[in-house]
């Protein structure tokens, strides 16, 4: 049976570790090679790493910082951030990066998503989309979720599989940083979808709310969290062990 991988997210902007909340209010936290580190040793699955300003500032992801953190890790590492073109995927996995999460830059050219599968395989393309609902309709955001598309997400989310994505990240707005669980309505619509792996991410506050997101909805693959984590809210040995009390396969 495939194990339920617990992710941690570092979200950096200007070197350091910040969150905020519904995508904004950005407060300091801590340097991300340390927690990325800690992270490691504490029995994470993977790490997320993410410059969340590179695309709305139109720069490149800052790649020394990246470098630093690459080298403390030892579980795969998925980074994104201002991901344009090939040639950012080659800077980046020359860094230490094992998958690349393309957001903004597929939105502003599709064919990225396909020309990234065929170069480095599906597996080493990550789609995050940044979603919101409004009106009774999800939509994706661009730019760190300052930016409306206009684009319907779930469509958007066939059309990126269907081009090779290899994950699916699933950034609920509504839900980022409020702590009362994850946005299980929009990762239901998705996880029925798509058949790649889903990543749930947006709203954990509780051990309790990955152990409902694991019971409710089977075909969500990952959680993936930052503040309760960063902030020691919820420890990653002590989730475990509850999902494995659970009868949630998980790696121990």
């Amino acid at each position: 049976m495939i194990t339920k991988r617990i992710i941690p997210c570092l979200d950096v902007k200007d070197g350091r570790v910040v969150k905020g909340v519904n995508f904004a209010g950005l407060s300091d936290v801590a340097s991300p090679v340390a927690l990325a580190k800690a992270y490691s040793l504490a029995g994470a699955d993977e790490l997320v790493f993410y410059d969340i300003t590179a695309s709305s500032e139109q720069r490149r992801l800052f790649t020394d910082v990246l470098r630093q953190t690459a080298r403390q890790v030892f579980i795969p590492l998925t980074v994104g951030g201002g991901i344009q073109s090939l040639e950012d995927f080659d800077r980046v996995l020359h860094c230490g990066a094992d998958k690349v999460s393309v957001n903004s830059g597929a939105l502003k050219r599709p064919s990225l998503i396909s020309e990234a599968a065929k170069k480095y395989g599906s597996q080493c393309v990550v789609l995050s989309v940044d979603i919101k609902l409004l009106d009774g309709t999800y939509y994706v955001y661009a730019k760190g979720g300052r930016e409306y598309t206009g684009l319907e997400a779930l469509s958007w989310i066939r059309q990126g599989v269907a081009a090779g994505a290899g994950e699916v990240v699933v950034n609920s707005i509504d839900t980022d940083g409020v702590k009362r669980g994850f946005d299980l309505e929009l990762l239901s619509l998705v996880s029925s979808q798509v058949d790649v792996p889903v990543i749930a991410s947006g709203g954990a506050g509780h051990i309790q709310d990955f152990l409902k997101l694991f019971r409710t909805l089977p075909k969500v693959d990952a959680g993936l969290a930052a503040s309760i984590f960063h902030f020691g809210e919820v420890a990653i040995p002590d989730l475990k062990q509850a999902m494995a009390k659970n009868g949630i396969p998980v790696r121990l």
